[in-house]
């Protein structure tokens, strides 16, 4: 047994013999512990459990836990690639007892492991216990044989655990492994301790008090165990080694670096060599775990690591980016152990390829400006922040990399002036930010942003969380609590709440703690990245600094990813079906319905919005994975990932990827977006077209449901339409038919209708003269008749009929409808009409009808009035008219 590989399953087979859970590694990013950028040590994810608010299953536990220390308190990134035990991200083995076995469990556990197990001879072993803990001290005598001298008290804080000011604590025993006298270095607690010779391998805490406030410690009345060993350096000393560089796994990476790059790993570079294996690890296990490279918080840290890696792949002379052609050469020697590696290879390679490709810009006019200006320094000597400065604000050069290369030469850099530029950049910002135009109400958020810095955001990966009150904020301004009833703003250092942007709505959920409950009602960004938590409190009062319990409303979320990812399928489906003039001008993706507006001239046809809905849906069905990557904005352009419309995007873009992509290798649907999503393309379960309109010109909407939404719609309208079928007394399938032959037989009964209304309206009596109502005025016949319920279109048909009936003269026909409104129409037979005008005449019956106006040909002219009762009036207008 030496592989690293074989070490761990070891490790791990040995304590599941001895009654332990084998538990997954849980992510890089801490979900339980808000006070962590990564997870550094094996118990973060077990916290809970220690602290007794959360149960498991098991009172035993044993895993190998993955590691970051690379930003905030743990931080050992300047130190990596130039001493032999440093690493950015490490493999921590442990085991872990919830209030079952204690001390002396531990340590038979322990030393029949490496003695055993593992072989380590016992001479070469020696242990630390706090001072203060003779029962260690003791059990370390009785079960492994040590002597005194090789148990060694160590009085200080090295050896006393705690977990914060208050909370669990405990002794700790530390096993140390003696390397040889050929290493300097000296036993723990001798002045030459910090020597090589003596390294520790392994951790025990025994977790056995409380600490409380006031510096007073109880007794726990269930103590816990809980170790931690260095999985790099137990396979170090297991495989003969004293650097950890030089066991199997490092070795492979760093063979594959050497032939990649055709320089020597143990030269003059060897330390790039190192920083390169070392930072591929730690990155493509943080891009696996959901970060991508950014700006902020632990996106920055990655992006750090990743450009330090970079930075001596340059030193190495690789022309071409590197990083991503080792990628393949990590999943080889960890895979197995960590599937999610394999899961994430593409994205992993692809996200070193494209950072590195823009770095080698950045990288280039940066160490060509840092050249200029420190051409004339030396060793000790300080370059100006101001330039240090310019060249991270201007170039985007961060500082620990100017840093970094200038450390081979011995310069420094004037941190004192580069702080003075930054604040002097936030000071311009803050006046800038104040004449923008914002309203008054809004003015606390840039000061919060400023003070507070960006809120970390979770809530890609996951929808519970912990995270501590930053601030809170009440009738707009800055307050140290909220009680209970009242209704206000809490700001977090990270949250898995979604702040509404990109049109996707704010998440809602609850914020507790115990004896406190925040409701929140709505998720603002405001600033940029200062997400605000909008709600009431419904029980207890919330305070600065207290640590919170996250948690979305999962089904509230879950509907809105669907809608989410919906509105980028139907953005391509448009595009697809109507061409590539389409361009999203808006949407709404809410959780029960979504909106989108895109550019479209015409509307869109019944067999247009078929085929739209048909090809997104047969993306949906082909459940495929939804792919992030991080990217910058020209490289995502570039590949054809399409920017949604109002969106301000930085250099660096989440590019979103759905479908199987034909001619483009990233995918089908392809967008630049920040907002939430499935993570397969059938969690969207069905998208239904609802409607489709005009929202202005050139504007179109589509409006539609999905998954749940979209299901319970379709079963009402199948529900209605049942209904229907039966009222009509046919089946589903028969309908169409039996409404077309109903509608045919309307048509005829209107045209029935219409023909007996015509024949009623001419066969009543007279307005004036004759029986049959036509009347003799001068030497001119005239057919005059008020009728009702007659359609205009009807009264033209009458008034032709009129005009073959009398052979010469003139008709006029006055229709009162049901709203007291009244029409009227004039003919005048063609021998007539050099003597009278059927638009004159017409003319005169509006006014009399109180209307204005009138008109037509001089054979047959119509006009109308707001006054029906005067129908006679308006007819007798007509006669006067006639006779005048």
């Amino acid at each position: 047994m030496s592989g690293v590989n074989e070490i761990r399953s070891a490790f791990l087979n040995y304590f599941a013999k001895n009654g332990h859970e084998i538990v997954p590694s849980s992510p890089l990013v801490p979900r339980n512990d808000p006070t962590l950028m990564f997870t550094n040590a094996g118990m973060v994810q077990f916290k809970n459990v220690f602290t007794g608010l959360e149960k498991r299953a098991y009172q035993r536990a044993t895993t190998s836990q993955k590691c970051v220390r690379a930003g905030g308190k743990h931080n050992d990134l300047d130190n990596v690639g130039y001493t032999a035990r440093h690493h950015t991200f490490f493999e921590m083995l442990g085991n872990f007892s919830f209030g079952d076995y204690f001390k002396d469990r531990a340590i038979e556990l322990a030393w029949n492991l490496i003695t055993k197990d593992y072989g380590l001879p016992k001479d070469r072993l020696m242990v630390t216990v706090y001072s203060e803990d003779d029962e260690a001290f003791g059990l370390w005598k009785k079960i492994a044989g040590l002597p005194d001298s090789r148990i060694v008290r160590i009085p200080t804080s090295d050896n006393f655990w705690q977990m914060g000011d208050t909370g669990p604590c405990g002794p700790c025993s530390e096993i140390f492994y003696d390397h040889g006298e050929h290493i300097p270095g000296g036993p723990p607690g001798s002045a030459d301790a910090d020597g090589d010779r003596f390294i520790e391998i392994w951790n025990l805490v025994f977790m056995q008090y409380e600490q409380v406030a006031g510096g007073v410690r109880n007794a726990l009345p269930r103590p816990s165990i809980d170790t931690g060993m260095g999985l790099e350096r137990i396979a170090a000393v297991l495989q003969g080694k004293h650097d950890n560089y030089d066991i199997d796994l490092f070795s492979s990476l760093i063979r594959t670096i050497a032939d990649l790059t055709s320089v020597d790993a143990d030269g003059p570079h060897k330390a790039s060599h190192r920083v390169i294996a070392d930072h591929l690890r730690a990155s493509s296990f943080l891009i696996a775990d959901g970060v991508l490279p950014s700006n902020e918080g632990r996106g920055y840290v990655l992006r750090r690591i990743m450009r330090r890696a970079m930075r001596h792949a340059q030193l190495l002379g690789a022309r071409e980016p590197l990083m991503h052609r080792l990628v393949w050469a990590l999943v080889r020697e960890m895979g197995q152990a960590y599937p999610e590696l394999v899961r994430a290879e593409a994205l992993i390679e692809e996200t070193l390829r494209l950072e590195e490709t823009r770095f080698r810009k950045t990288l280039e006019r940066g160490l060509s400006i840092l050249d200029e200006e420190t051409k004339s320094l030396g060793k000790g000597a300080r370059l100006k922040g101001e330039t240090a400065f310019t060249l991270y604000d201007t170039y985007g050069f961060p500082l620990d990399l100017t840093q970094d290369a200038l450390r081979p030469r011995g310069i420094d850099v004037d941190l004192d002036g580069f702080n003075a530029a930054m604040e002097r950049q936030r000071a311009k910002a803050r006046a800038s930010w104040a004449g923008s135009g914002e309203a008054a109400a809004e003015a606390i958020w840039f000061p919060l942003r400023e003070r507070l810095g960006a809120t970390e955001f979770l809530g890609y990966e996951t929808e519970s969380a912990e995270g501590v009150v930053s601030a809170l904020v009440k009738d707009g301004n800055d307050v140290d609590s909220l009680a209970t009833g009242e209704r206000g703003v809490v700001i977090l250092n990270q949250t898995p709440f979604y702040g509404e942007s990109g049109g996707q709505v704010g998440d809602t959920g609850v914020l507790s703690a115990e004896g406190v409950r925040f409701r929140v009602t709505d998720t603002q960004k405001k600033a940029g990245d200062l997400f605000v938590h909008i709600g009431e409190v419904e029980r207890g009062t919330l305070t600065l600094g207290i640590p919170l319990s996250l948690e979305v409303d999962h089904a509230r979320r879950t509907s809105i990813r669907a809608n989410h990812s919906a509105t980028h399928l139907l953005h391509e489906a448009l595009r697809q079906v109507l061409g590539d003039h389409i361009a999203q001008r808006g949407s709404l993706v809410a959780p029960d319905r979504l909106r989108f507006d895109f550019a479209h001239t015409k509307p869109i046809t019944a067999d247009e919005l078929r085929t739209i809905e048909d090809i997104a849906n047969d993306v949906v069905l082909e459940n495929e994975p939804v792919t992030t990557r991080s990217m910058a904005v020209d490289d995502a352009r570039a590949s054809g990932a399409r920017a949604l419309f109002g969106e301000k995007y930085g250099d660096e873009v989440r590019v979103v990827s759905m479908g199987k992509g034909s001619g483009n290798t990233l995918g089908w649907s392809i967008e630049l977006c920040g907002g939430t999503h499935v993570r397969r393309t059938g969690d969207i379960g069905l998208i239904s077209i609802l409607a489709e309109s005009a929202v202005s010109s050139g504007v179109r909407r589509i409006e539609a449901l999905t998954a749940r939404a979209a299901r319970q719609h379709a079963n009402a309208t199948i529900q209605t339409a049942r209904a229907s079928a039966a009222e009509l007394r046919t089946t589903l399938d028969d309908m169409p038919t039996r409404i077309a032959a109903l509608m045919e037989d309307r048509k005829k009964l209107e045209r029935e209708l219409s023909e007996a209304k015509k024949k009623l309206a001419m066969g009543g009596g007279a307005a004036s003269g004759g029986t049959d109502g036509v009347s003799k005025v001068g030497d001119v016949q005239l057919l005059a008749r008020k009728v009702e319920g007659i359609e205009m279109k009807d009264l033209k048909s009458l008034a032709d009929d009129g005009k073959k009936k009398l052979g010469s003269g003139v008709i006029a026909i006055v229709n009162v409808g049901e709203d007291g409104k009244a029409g009227v129409v004039v003919g005048v037979t063609p021998d007539l009409t050099a003597r009278y005008s059927a638009v004159d005449l017409v003319r005169v019956a509006s006014e009399a009808l109180g209307g204005k106006g009138g008109g037509g040909r001089p054979d047959m002219a119509q006009a109308g009035g707001p006054d029906g009762s005067k129908a006679d009036a308006a007819l007798e207008a007509i006669a006067a008219a006639i006779g005048a």
